[in-house]
């Protein structure tokens, strides 16, 4: 038997810091697979904001700046923790934060 929390979508913003050697394609295409693992389990994406490169208050793997990218969508909880386990391995992404909207 599935739980009810299990099938529930909550909200969550997700804060992207890309390399700022990676391309525009390539922000497009990581962004393409959030999307895609968003959608494809069921979740709805309602909004990506584009922030832009940033200056980074401190160095993180030898860059001073970033690209920003906000990413708001519903997902069930259990899959924000698969998600954020391939954000930890890319190695496109600098820093990410997935926070739940209440």
């Amino acid at each position: 038997m599935v739980l009810q929390e299990e099938k529930q979508l909550r909200d969550y913003e997700l804060v992207i810091v890309i390399s700022p050697e990676i391309a525009d394609e390539g922000m497009e295409s990581l962004m393409g697979r959030i999307t895609r693992f968003v959608t494809d389990n069921g979740g709805t994406l309602s909004g990506v904001d584009h922030w832009g490169k940033r200056k980074l208050a401190y160095p993180i793997k030898h860059f001073a700046e970033g690209n920003y990218v906000l990413a708001k969508f519903k997902l069930r909880p259990k899959l924000s923790r698969e998600l954020e386990a391939s954000l930890e391995i890319s190695e496109e992404v600098l820093r990410h934060l997935l926070t739940r909207v209440s």
